[in-house]
């Protein structure tokens, strides 16, 4: 277990340099094992979720192992298991992905359900229509899920609603099917990008045709390929939050703008500070911050993952704000430790006429304790507290509270959530004048 003691009231200030993608990292390992020949990936963060997913290949008789500095050489030649072991299914979202590689390589998968974090039910029913639409046959039984098919055949799919991972599921089950397969409402999140790329490296032959339509003609055979993952843009985001909620001024080394156009627009809308070069994008508090109403959306619209950030920033605004969370049918526990730290947080449900088409989770699974929107009045004053982290975004999000509340907070993390998304945060945070002890 991981604790961190924050001491608030600092400015960050300095530069910070972000590392790979790690929605596109752990996913592009996976994939690498779709070849016939080793590949070598390059950039990765050191984090817990790439060294998951690297147990879990090498479990499964392929090999995944460090390669100098920040690199990964994926072997998939010795890949012998049909089957992955029910222990891994809750430590990673990764359990699903591997259906694909081994249906190529055994005609049969059988893996449990995903785990990660708790912010509502994963819809893997859309994943699971997709590989039937291209010949799969799928049982349950438990927490098991056995998937066969002698040969997927190329086909016509349109998912219901957007899905990054079901996505991503569906190239890798068609780059080596029989045929031709056409994706449509397919997820256009930048990740996807990152691995369509990876993948036409690897000999595939995978195009989008226009808006949320992707074209994949079926090859027989991938060869491995190098490749350098995309900077995190979860990451830059995290940084950008700090910062402007410091007060601070810090530059992020690797940011990409084009990656976070959807946050950009957002901090002009609140009269944040900054300024891209080639270096990265320079994030800074110029004067005080505004508030301002958003909702999340899939790519090119502002992220999930970024809305627990953008809420402790946003409490630092003047006057009344309005997040409503769009994507994830719960995603915000973490507004509990922020009101107790003194932030002005009221959770509620807006009326809507057409809630099946403004919300992307499944209508059938909302929970009578599942809230949508968030009303936030600031700017508050925050004052430290004591706080258990109960997933990633949550911890990084109170990291960032503790850094601009008054005295001590005090974050334990038993599951050390932080570390599967951010490579040593807190010493980064540190080193641009932070002030964090972590105890483990």
């Amino acid at each position: 277990m991981s604790t961190y003691v924050i001491t608030g009231g600092t400015p960050l200030y300095g530069s910070v340099r972000v590392g790979g993608a790690k929605n596109a990292s752990y996913k592009i390992m996976i994939a690498a094992l779709l070849g016939n020949s080793p590949s070598r990936l390059l950039n990765f963060s050191r984090i817990s979720d790439v060294k998951q997913v690297a147990k879990i290949i090498n479990s499964l008789g392929a090999n995944a192992k460090t390669m100098g500095e920040r690199a990964y050489l994926i072997d998939p030649k010795g890949l012998n298991n049909d089957s992955l072991d029910t222990s891994f299914g809750q430590a990673s979202r990764a359990a699903t992905m591997l259906i694909p590689i081994l249906l190529d390589r055994f005609s049969r998968a059988v893996v449990p359900y995903p785990g990660g974090d708790k912010i509502g039910k994963r819809p893997l029913e859309r994943h699971f229509k997709g590989l039937m639409a291209l010949g799969a046959k799928i049982k349950t039984k438990g927490n098991l899920i056995e998937v066969t098919a002698p040969q997927l055949i190329g086909g016509h799919y349109k998912f219901e609603k957007n899905t990054h991972t079901g996505t991503e599921t569906l190239i890798m089950a068609a780059v080596k099917a029989q045929g031709l397969t056409l994706l449509e409402n397919a997820a256009e999140e930048t990740e996807v990008d990152d691995l369509i790329k990876f993948l036409n490296s690897m000999g595939a032959k995978i195009k989008r045709t226009k808006s949320r339509t992707i074209e994949i003609q079926g090859v027989k055979k991938l060869s491995g390929a190098i490749h350098k993952i995309m900077p995190d843009q979860n990451q830059v985001v995290s940084f950008a939050c700090a910062a402007l909620a410091t007060k601070g001024d810090i530059i992020v080394e690797n940011a990409k703008s084009k990656d976070i156009q959807a946050f950009l627009k957002e901090l002009d809308n609140i009269s944040g500070g900054y300024e891209i070069g080639n270096y990265g994008i320079r994030f800074f508090y110029k004067k005080p911050l505004v508030a301002h109403n958003l909702a999340t959306a899939p790519h090119p619209g502002f992220k999930t993952d970024w809305q627990p950030l953008w809420t402790a920033l946003i409490t630092q605004a003047e006057g009344i704000s309005i997040v409503h969370e769009t994507v994830s049918q719960n995603r915000f526990k973490y507004t509990q430790a922020l009101q107790k730290m003194g932030a002005d947080i009221q959770l509620f449900n807006p009326k809507i006429e057409n809630p099946t088409e403004i919300y992307n989770f499944n209508i059938k699974d909302i929970k009578k304790e599942d809230k949508h929107a968030a009303k936030i009045t600031g700017k508050t004053n925050l004052t430290g507290g004591e706080f258990e982290v109960e997933d990633l975004r949550h911890g990084a999000t109170l990291l960032i509270a503790g850094m601009v509340a008054q005295g001590e907070t005090i974050l334990k993390d038993p599951k050390n959530h932080i570390n599967r998304g951010y490579e040593n945060l807190d010493q980064l945070f540190k080193t641009m004048g932070a002030k964090i002890k972590r105890l483990d």
